[in-house]
């Protein structure tokens, strides 16, 4: 899973990195809070990111506040990392649209457990996600279904968006995952292929 820390000391950063890596994780790596949104707003951005608070520009919270702003189909859980331990600062940051805090210095056992209950929610998140898409492009498969169009009442065909005749079989295809194999229905047997069958044996009987 790729992870996108943004510190502005690199010496933190440096720390940071290297802790993060030697837990597998890919590491997309941010000086200050600016790189930090440009990151985020990538097509391609991680889905789970630690920030620390205080940073030139942009702040953690501010970065936060922006991420939250705008549509996400998954959005990116939030870590903030900072010397701020007050119930206030925890509230101000969390309010601002972080998932999660981790004040400084912070403990490497406590940080990983933080990162790996981020990681699960990001899966949970993608998981989600993937079924919605799924099941909204199934429910517009079935909306183009959906609807009166015309039928004729002599031979069947339907009226298409077009305004042409096609048969019911070929219309349903184009509109539908549906497919066909042709057979015989027992009243058309007895009606249809029976007197032709009967009348090619007559036919066969009269020749000389």
């Amino acid at each position: 899973m790729r992870m996108l820390i943004a510190e502005d000391d690199p010496v933190s950063r440096h720390v940071l990195q290297s802790v993060l890596t030697s837990w597998g994780y890919e590491v997309v790596v941010s000086k200050d809070g600016e790189e930090a949104w440009q990151a985020l707003q990538a097509e391609d951005h991680p889905f789970l990111a630690i920030l620390d608070w205080m940073m030139p520009g942009l702040d953690g919270p501010e970065v936060c506040h922006k991420a939250r702003a705008g549509p996400q189909t998954q959005p990116t859980y939030i870590i903030l990392l900072t010397a701020r331990d007050s119930k206030a600062d925890i509230v101000q940051g969390l309010e601002a649209g972080a998932d999660d805090y981790v004040t400084k210095p912070f403990d490497t056992k406590e940080l990983l457990a933080r990162v790996r209950v981020g990681a699960r929610v990001v899966e949970l998140q993608g998981n989600l996600a993937a079924r919605v898409r799924e099941l909204e492009d199934a429910l517009a498969r079935v909306k183009r279904l959906q609807g009166l169009f015309p039928i004729c009442m002599y031979c069947k065909k339907v009226r298409n968006d077009a305004n042409y005749w096609q048969q019911v079989d070929a219309y349903i295809s184009e509109h539908s995952e549906a497919r066909f194999s042709h057979a015989i229905c027992p009243d058309c047997h007895e009606k249809v292929v029976q007197p032709e069958l009967s009348n090619l044996s007559a036919a066969q009987e009269t020749k000389p």
